[in-house]
């Protein structure tokens, strides 16, 4: 009797290590809402249109998007799995720190108000037929380590990728942060995105979204104030990418931010976040096209060599305040600038020419010497 009671007693354990592999930890189910506010949310389905590119369950589509957050979190053990009991849905996470959902219902609540601001843009006859609504999902959670203010995410991050940073935008900076010593798997964490405009659009959008921002007033500042604080209440750098969002940051916040230039906004709760504007990680590809200087393309390699060192720098401060957010904003922004703007200006020159231009390493080397 007591022998069997003792091997029960062994399988018992042994099969909660099982099912808990990460130190113990029991998980947690989280209880997402009702599939109605699950769908609209999770902008399910995300890519049917009568024939479906992806044909997932509404499980399935929330799934992925959480195991993506978890593996930008660093979890790369942890696993979720959704299910649906009646009307509600709901996340099991498995080998996940205590605690860790609070930052996905975060989000969702949160993303409540930026539904609430389309649907009334709808209403008001200014949606798009070719727009979709989306949350930033699939987001690094918990371990952050820097904020993304951008404009929109391109329609295809939705409908082909369904995943928010899949973008050339995004593909693109990750590349600039890596030259900054961060390793590219990492680079997601310091990829958090707040787009002003939660809606993906075709590139070509851009113009017409800028009339819309003011519905969505309520969801951006609260995603601003939650996505930027970082633990201990310090809070995690934001970089401004773009004319329309260094706009948005004056209308919003009061401060001018130019090209490199560096501030400081209130995000609630007495917490101050340095803010850092930066061109559009696309707008290289405007600056350094002939068509756009006259023809002349000595003249576009060198605007395109000045973006580069312009958006070099801005990754440069983005990594280390990143890596550690109480040092001096500052004097980090001075020496990154001294780095790629004068005494790395050739390094600057020859990736522009590789990520750029496309040329060999050596082509590139000659173009830089010879200029």
């Amino acid at each position: 009797m007591h022998k069997k009671s003792g091997i029960a007693l062994i399988l018992a354990s042994l099969l909660f290590g099982c099912a808990s592999p990460h130190g113990g930890q029991p998980g947690e189910t989280l209880d997402l809402g009702d599939s109605q506010r699950v769908t609209r949310l999770f902008a399910y389905p995300n890519n049917c249109s009568v024939i479906c590119y992806r044909d997932w369950t509404l499980e399935q589509t929330v799934e992925h998007y959480l195991q993506q957050s978890l593996a930008r979190d660093g979890y790369a053990q942890a696993s979720v799995r959704v299910t649906r009991s009646g009307e509600r849905v709901q996340a099991h996470f498995q080998g996940t720190p205590a605690g860790y959902g609070k930052s996905l219902l975060q989000l969702l609540d949160t993303g409540e108000l930026a539904y609430r601001g389309a649907s009334q843009l709808n209403l008001d006859g200014k949606w798009q037929y070719n727009w979709y609504f989306f949350l930033p999902l699939g987001m690094a959670l918990e371990n952050r380590k820097s904020v993304e203010l951008l404009h929109f995410p391109p329609d295809y991050s939705l409908t082909q990728a369904q995943d928010y940073l899949r973008s050339s935008t995004t593909d693109r900076w990750a590349a600039l942060l890596s030259y900054n010593g961060i390793p590219l798997e990492q680079t997601p964490a310091y990829q958090t995105i707040v787009d002003i405009a939660p809606i993906a659009a075709p590139a070509s959008a851009g113009s017409t979204l800028e009339g819309v921002y003011g519905y969505f007033n309520d969801y951006q500042r609260r995603m601003v104030d939650e996505l930027s604080a970082g633990s201990d209440n310090t809070s995690l750098p934001m970089v401004a990418f773009g004319s329309p969002v260094r706009s948005w940051i004056k209308q919003q916040y009061g401060l001018t931010l130019p090209v490199l230039g560096l501030g400081q906004i209130n995000a609630g709760a007495s917490r101050q976040v340095s803010v850092l504007g930066a061109n559009h990680p696309s707008y290289i590809w405007y600056a350094a096209d002939p068509a756009n200087n006259k023809g002349s393309e000595d003249a576009a390699n060198a605007a395109g060599i000045k973006v580069m060192g312009q958006d070099l720098s801005a990754a440069c401060w983005q990594a280390g305040m990143g890596q550690q957010p109480t040092r001096d904003a500052q004097q980090l922004l001075n020496s990154c600038t001294e780095k790629w703007q004068v005494t790395e200006k050739l390094q600057t020159c020859e990736l522009f020419f590789t990520s750029v231009r496309n040329l060999k390493p050596e082509q590139a080397q000659a173009k830089c010497k010879a200029s």
